[in-house]
């Protein structure tokens, strides 16, 4: 992520930080952190990790890691707190590697044309741990977080920052999440399947022509009461007999659909 931060640097972070400071002066600000309140010493060492010297950067990216729960949960309480910096701070203590990098870019260490498989996300079919402690920690990032950066990170973020921005009340938000490239059809399911009542999502899944190749999925559209019934129409050609003498016995979907899966139903027996 290459994107500048805007941050309240405070006066004794300046010190260390403020351009033209001295080489033994930013390492000494590394020393010097430990003994800083925790928004202070996280801001810190945050700046000094971005520093132009590798040795200054090197240093400070270890104190960044070793950085206690206590330390991380008070930065995170405080008003001055910004929600990337703690982003950040996480993927380090999560030992993911130091560089300031979208988490999902860093969450396998196979090659990207080989961790996706043959099946999708490595951990499409693992559910969201809802009640874990990094899930937990996320959630609270994006009370933070301006509509701008919900949307970035919707956009870009892993699967437990899709399940959380998905089910966010502004649209534009939960609907970047759908056009997150790494989101899967095990995702997509799962959503349809919910009862989502945002139709902006269910637009974009329809018009998805991969995430349409799918039997299951264009099944569990015709199932959903949102998905527009032209839509439906379309799919149900693609049906098999099974299936739509399933439809045609519904009450769960559109009359108008369920009459159209009766009269295909007919042509197939024909």
């Amino acid at each position: 992520m290459s994107e500048k931060i805007k941050l309240s640097i405070p006066p004794v972070v300046a010190l260390h930080v403020r351009p033209g400071t001295s080489l033994e002066s930013r390492l000494a600000g590394c020393d010097a952190a430990d003994a800083m309140e925790p928004f202070e010493r996280v801001t810190l060492l945050f700046c000094l990790s971005k520093d132009a010297d590798p040795f200054v950067r090197s240093l400070a990216l270890e104190r960044l890691r070793q950085l206690s729960e206590e330390v991380i949960r008070s930065y995170a309480d405080s008003e001055k707190s910004h929600p990337l910096v703690l982003e950040s701070v996480l993927n380090m203590r999560a030992a993911l590697p130091p560089a300031w990098v979208p988490e999902e870019a860093a969450e396998s260490d196979m090659p990207d044309d080989l961790s996706e498989g043959e099946g999708g996300d490595p951990d499409d079919d693992v559910p969201v741990d809802e009640e874990g402690e990094q899930f937990i920690s996320k959630f609270k990032i994006s009370q933070l977080m301006g509509i701008g950066e919900k949307i970035k990170m919707a956009l870009t973020g892993d699967k437990e920052w899709r399940s959380i921005l998905v089910k966010d009340s502004n649209k534009l938000v939960s609907g970047s999440v759908v056009k997150n490239p790494r989101m899967t059809e095990g995702e997509v399911l799962q959503l349809i399947k919910s009862g989502i009542q945002n139709d902006e999502i269910m637009r974009l899944i329809c018009s998805n022509k991969e995430w349409i190749k799918s039997y299951k999925i264009r099944k569990s559209l015709i199932e959903n009461s949102r998905t527009p019934v032209q839509n439906s129409m379309r799919y149900l050609a693609t049906m098999s007999e099974k299936d739509l003498a399933g439809f045609a016995k519904s009450k769960n979907i559109s009359s108008v659909v369920s009459t159209m899966a009766k009269r295909l139903l007919l042509n197939k027996k024909k």
